[in-house]
C-alpha cells in the first residue's frame, strides 16, 4: 500500500507545476491527505491539506494564494498545482494521508501512508 507521486522537476521562478499523487494503492478510508516538502536537515512540513469528505482544503500561510490542492475521484489522485514559485519553495515533496483534518492546523500529526517524493527545483 502507497502513494505514488510524480510531476516533479526544474522550473524557473514564477513558473508553474502541478505534480499529481496517486492514492489508487491505498484501499483503505483515510480523512485527510496533503503535501509535505522537506529540504535536506529539516523536517517535513504540512503545506496543504484536503478533506476527503468534501474536499475542503487548508494552506499554510507561505503558500496560500499561490497552491491550490484539489482531486480526481475517479482517479483515486489529488494533485497540488503550485502557481508563482519561489527558489524557497525548493524541496523534495511528498503525500501522505493523514488521520485527521483541521481548519487551523492542516493535517496534523497523525499520518499514514506515504509516497517516495517528487523533487521540486525552483531556481533562474
Amino acid at each position: 500500500l502507497q502513494l505514488v507521486e510524480s510531476g516533479g522537476g526544474f522550473v524557473q521562478p514564477g513558473g508553474p507545476l502541478r505534480p499529481p499523487c496517486d492514492a489508487s494503492g491505498i484501499t483503505l478510508d483515510f480523512p485527510a491527505i496533503g503535501w509535505f516538502p522537506q529540504v535536506p536537515g529539516n523536517d517535513r512540513e504540512d503545506v496543504a491539506c484536503l478533506r476527503t469528505k468534501d474536499g475542503a482544503t487548508w494552506y499554510t500561510g507561505s503558500v496560500k494564494g499561490r497552491f491550490t490542492m484539489s482531486r480526481d475521484a475517479a482517479k483515486l489522485t489529488v494533485y497540488l498545482l503550485m502557481n508563482d514559485l519561489k527558489p524557497e519553495d525548493t524541496a523534495e515533496y511528498y503525500c501522505a494521508t493523514a488521520e485527521e483534518y483541521s481548519s487551523s492546523i492542516g493535517c496534523g500529526d497523525e499520518l499514514g501512508y506515504w509516497g517516495q517524493g517528487t523533487q521540486v527545483t525552483v531556481s533562474s
